[in-house]
Order: structure tokens, then C-alpha cells, then sequence
């Protein structure tokens, strides 16, 4: 992977742990992952007029993306409700780079170098390990946490699929990724007024500014991640943004006070252990 991809990326998967951290530590998470939806969905109607509109063979991806956008947020809000930032979000992340390696391999016939998917397993493994040991007390995570969770990385994987291919036909990633932001915070509209009634807004009021911010890192690093996968392989580019659990950790342990654990120390090295390889590949 290009030097300028490689590190873009990592900057990405820091932006997406800090917004996934405001959500966690609002105690509405469905509300949080609402009005950061709105904030990067205004943030993409404001960009609108300076992008191309995407070439027609990217629209069915697009319209795809959004609906399974808009159920990826809604579940990862649920998984939030019980579980630890700590355990819960990589657990979300953790299958996604696989599922993602095997389509780009069987479907688009992306074959990764063996470094690379030495580098992609070791990652995983240590994302794994993070979910299922790293959590308060090594404890189980609750039950409905890992459902929503394993529903959460499934619609990962599918919309990293659906968004690199519809990048790369949509002749710019930018205006790709800013359709894709302005359409997911219109639907997120009437799901926020149906649940919540206009009430929302009286709620917002203590939180929106966390929300704003949480909508610009939102956009700011799924717009990165969107162009990488228009200059790299799928799988790649998955696998290296998942190291956002590293990230994840990092603010889980220095500001929610969560533990740090032997678990979770050896799953942060097999992580790094697994970008230098991915690196060196």
C-alpha cells in the first residue's frame, strides 16, 4: 500500500474511534448516532454544490449504501446500550476485514499477497481477542450487545463493499462520499421524528455540539477511507481501518475510565504486530 494511503487511513480509523467514543459516552446512544448522522448529513448538503453529481452506474450502490448505512447506526446504538466501547466496538469491527477479503477475492478477484493476509489474520486475531477477553473483568459481554454487534460488523462488511464499488464508478470518490453523507442525514430525519417526536430537539440541546463534532469526524473519515478503496484493494484498506480499535482503546482506557487489562495489552501488540506486516507487504 502507498505511504500517503497507508497513513491517510490510520488517520481515518482515529477519526472514526473518536466519534464512536462521542456516542458512547452520551447516555441516548440512539440519539447521539442521530444527531451525528444529521451533522455529517448537513455538513454533506453544504459540500453539495462544490462535487460532481456521481456517474449513473453509481447510483444503485449509493441508494443501497444509505439503507444499510442507516441500519448499521441504528444497531451499532443498540450494541452501545450494554456494552463497553472497550469490547463492544471492536467485536463490531472484528469479522467485517474478513468478509470484505473474501468477496474482494472471490467476487472481484482482488488476490492479496500472502504478506498481506498474514498481515489481515494477525489483525483480526488481535481485534478478536480484544472483543471476547478485553471487556470489564474479562467477562462475557452481554448477549444482546454481541448480537447487535455481529449484526453491526455484517453491515460493515456490506457497505465497504458496496461504497468501493460505487466510489469507483461514481468517477470521483469525493462526490461519492458527499451524496452518501447528504442522503444518510436526510433518512435519518423522519427516524429520529418517528422514534422521538419533536422532542428531539429539547434532548439535542445539552449534546449538539459533541454531535457536530462527531458528524465532521464521521464524514471526515469515512470520505478518506472512501478514496482509498478507490486506489487500493478492498480488503486492504478494511483490515487497516479496523485499526480504529487501537485507537478505541487508547480512549476508552484515558477517558471513560474503562480497565486495561493483560487481555487487552495482548491484543493491542497482536494488532500492531499485524498493521507492520500489512505495512511491509
Amino acid at each position: 500500500m502507498d505511504t500517503t494511503v497507508f497513513f491517510a487511513v490510520l488517520a481515518a480509523a482515529a477519526l472514526h474511534a473518536s466519534w464512536n467514543a462521542v456516542v458512547r459516552v452520551n447516555r441516548d446512544r440512539f440519539l447521539a448516532v442521530a444527531l451525528i448522522s444529521l451533522g455529517s448529513g448537513f455538513a454533506g448538503l453544504v459540500l453539495l454544490p462544490f462535487v460532481p453529481v456521481p456517474a449513473p452506474a453509481a447510483w444503485p450502490w449509493l441508494i443501497a449504501s444509505v439503507l444499510v448505512h442507516t441500519a448499521y447506526k441504528l444497531s451499532l446504538a443498540e450494541a452501545y446500550r450494554t456494552g463497553d466501547l472497550g469490547q463492544i466496538y471492536p467485536l463490531a469491527r472484528g469479522t467485517a476485514p474478513l468478509l470484505v477479503a473474501c468477496f474482494g477475492f472471490v467476487a472481484l478477484n482482488e488476490a492479496l499477497a500472502p504478506t498481506a493476509v498474514a498481515g489481515l489474520v494477525v489483525l483480526v486475531l488481535g481485534i478478536w481477542l480484544m472483543a471476547l477477553r478485553g471487556g470489564r473483568a474479562v467477562a462475557a459481554p452481554d448477549v444482546r450487545s454481541v448480537a447487535y454487534a455481529l449484526v453491526t460488523a455484517t453491515l460493515i462488511a456490506l457497505y465497504t463493499v458496496l461504497d468501493g464499488l460505487g466510489a469507483r464508478s461514481a468517477g470521483t470518490a469525493s462526490s461519492y462520499a458527499i451524496w452518501l453523507f447528504a442522503f444518510d442525514g436526510v433518512l435519518m430525519l423522519p427516524i429520529l421524528l418517528r422514534r422521538r417526536g419533536m422532542g428531539w430537539l429539547t434532548a439535542a440541546a445539552p449534546v449538539w455540539k459533541s454531535a457536530a463534532l462527531g458528524g465532521v469526524m464521521s464524514l471526515a473519515a469515512y470520505w478518506i477511507a472512501i478514496w482509498a478503496m478507490t486506489v487500493a484493494h478492498l480488503a486492504t484498506v478494511a483490515a487497516l481501518r479496523e485499526t480504529s480499535v487501537l485507537f478505541a482503546l487508547a480512549i476508552s482506557v484515558v477517558f471513560l475510565r474503562e480497565p486495561l487489562s493483560g487481555f487487552r495489552l495482548a491484543a493491542a501488540a497482536l494488532m500492531l504486530c499485524g498493521v507492520v506486516v500489512m505495512r511491509l507487504a
